[in-house]
């Protein structure tokens, strides 16, 4: 297993950095890169900093980490939506977009202080003589910076997304009700590059993309401005934010892995503050208020889940996805929380230790569930890892040790795929898919370790 999922990120890596696969995903991913470095850190601790020090490379100048670095040597048309989309040099001018490499304009779930962390602690020397944490800290807190004031729009405290690629789980039907709002791009208006790599009935629907696609024009149409800082993170109601920040109007939610990720990466942060001398209590304190703001405007005591928050509708997004329970990588949570959290994982709507042999992205019971359509049913290695590491965390140590297994057996058994049928383990997506290696690396060499605890 080790020598396969090696050979993996041997072949996509790029020299600087590793692309998701070959095929679909030829470019640098943010969160995939963060999740590589991970894995990487156990093959070559150069390499996983490397990784991370490619995509902060193209951070912006307001301090987002886009969400896709372009490799220039790759055809416009292998992906879309590509540069001459995104236009990041010129529709980005104002919020600093990098001039010297092309990207795009939204961000991905934080996972990169967390992933510095991990990286530093496998090989301390090497980071200590590379500068390592000295030069990527305060691009870091720049990027958390971004996300906690320009992108409070809720005003309660958390980041919003303002696209569902920014979420990581793009075609979620935890979208489906705000993304009704959105008026849909024409389809004549674009080419999906992702229908040349997947079966139709496995990828979004053209409606879901047409509104993906506006969503992202209207976004750089306004020069990527987001409104969240312009009030100081006042706690306006939502439709007085929607109306008065300059920011995107549609879509904005508050999502509960977004925002979990972010936390766990606050206490990372603090973790490297005191590698650096500093005390780094300022930061566990804000991932506290972020913990508490969280519990507050995300979680259902009555379905033992968090949910997303529609921002510019209000109110809580009826859906259970995946993403509701990976607020289990949290240490402070209460009890009562992670008890619930563990028996909605175990109940009818995850089905994990009884149907499901991995963490399925949606509701297994929900109406919208599809065991192959994107983030609609099929299970993903990233949010098993997620899970299975927050497990642990709060010593479900028998649960954890089964859904290692069931991860490394399917990773294995899959090739190493994008994504998987839950039930069955089919492989679905891409093969050879980098963060599923990477995780595996990571769930064969640190078994027991829980993220951030080294």
């Amino acid at each position: 297993m080790h020598s396969r999922a090696a050979r993996v990120l041997e072949d996509n890596w790029t020299g600087t950095s590793t692309v998701p696969s070959r095929g679909l995903y030829p470019h640098q991913w943010s969160w995939d890169s963060a999740f590589v470095a991970i894995g990487l850190r156990h093959l070559s601790p150069l390499r996983a900093q490397t990784e991370l020090e490619t995509l902060l490379g193209a951070q912006w100048g307001d301090g987002r980490v886009p969400h896709i670095v372009f490799n220039p040597s790759v055809p416009l048309d292998a992906y879309f939506p590509s540069p001459d989309f995104w236009r990041s040099s010129t529709a980005g001018r104002a919020a600093g977009a990098p001039r010297t490499v092309q990207t795009s304009g939204i961000v991905q779930p934080p996972v990169h202080a967390l992933a510095a962390w991990l990286v530093h602690r496998a090989d301390p020397g090497l980071s200590h003589r590379r500068g390592f944490l000295p030069r990527v800290y305060p691009r870091l807190a720049a990027w958390h910076r971004y996300l906690l004031h320009r992108r409070d729009l809720g005003g309660g405290g958390l980041a919003s997304v303002v696209h569902p690629w920014e979420q990581g789980m793009d075609n979620s039907p935890s979208w489906d009700a705000p993304l009704a709002r959105v008026t849909p791009a024409p389809a004549r208006s674009f080419r999906r590059a992702d229908l040349d790599h997947g079966a139709p009935e496995d990828r979004p629907t053209d409606l879901d993309y047409g509104r993906y696609v506006r969503l992202a024009t209207d976004y750089r149409d306004g020069a990527y401005a987001d409104g969240g800082g312009d009030f100081g993170g006042h706690a306006d109601g939502p439709r007085d934010v929607a109306r008065h920040t300059g920011g995107p109007g549609d879509f904005a939610v508050e999502d509960p892995a977004f925002n979990t990720l972010l936390i766990a990466s606050e206490h990372a942060l603090a973790r490297i503050a005191q590698e650096l001398g500093a005390t780094g209590s300022a930061r566990h304190a804000r991932a506290e208020r972020l913990t508490a703001a969280l519990v507050d405007r995300l979680w259902d005591p009555a379905e033992g889940l968090f949910f997303c928050r529609d921002v510019r509708g209000g109110g809580l997004i009826p859906e259970r996805g995946v993403s509701g329970l990976i607020p289990l990588l949290l240490p402070t949570l209460s009890r009562e929380i992670t008890d619930a959290l563990v028996a909605t994982a175990s109940g009818p709507h995850f089905g994990l230790g009884g149907p499901a042999r991995l963490v399925p992205s949606y509701d297994l019971t929900g109406e919208a569930f599809d065991p192959h359509r994107y983030w609609r049913g099929p299970a993903w290695f990233n949010t098993a890892w997620l899970v299975e590491r927050g497990l642990r965390l709060h010593g479900e140590r028998t649960r954890a040790d089964a859904l290692r297994e069931d991860f490394l057996s399917t990773a294995g058994t899959s090739g190493f795929a994008e994504y998987v049928d839950p039930y069955t383990g089919e492989a679905c997506g891409a093969g050879d898919f980098s963060w599923t290696a990477a995780l595996t690396l990571d769930l064969l060499h640190e078994p027991n370790e829980p993220p951030g605890h080294q």
